[in-house]
């Protein structure tokens, strides 16, 4: 079984910053070395989850339009730990942020912020900015 666990959500005044740090259990059902491709989604009361930040090999990290200058998604494939540094919060940014896994090589995650690509997923954290 995979395991996917966030940290580092909390309550932030507008503008303030967060780090957010995901880490999936190691991979051991294929006989080939798997590390995983790891985005983060977020889901605000009353409305469906959204992609965020995306990892993309050769440079294909893609943003959600809304966060796009502000959040920075990088990842350390050595440890499966992906991390979404958020700047310049805004209260529309509350929200309990997932990070999701599917295993793969990093050459082959391409972006994606879809939900239906990945298969295990994290509990949450959440993220609470104040005005």
């Amino acid at each position: 079984q995979v395991t996917v666990v966030e940290s580092g959500g909390g309550s932030v005044q507008s503008g303030g910053s967060l780090r957010l740090s995901c880490v999936a259990s190691k991979y051991t059902y294929s006989v080939f070395s798997a590390g995983y491709c790891m985005p983060w989604f977020r889901q605000a009361p009353g409305k469906g989850r959204e992609g965020v930040a995306a990892i993309g090999s050769a440079g294909r990290n893609s943003y959600a339009d809304s966060v796009k200058g502000r959040f920075t998604i990088s990842q350390e494939n050595a440890n499966n730990t992906v991390y979404l540094q958020m700047d310049s919060l805004k209260p529309e940014d509350t929200a309990m942020y997932y990070c999701a896994a599917r295993p793969d090589t990093y050459d082959y995650c391409s972006g994606s912020r879809r939900e239906v690509d990945f298969g295990f997923w994290g509990q949450g954290t959440q993220v609470t900015v104040s005005s």
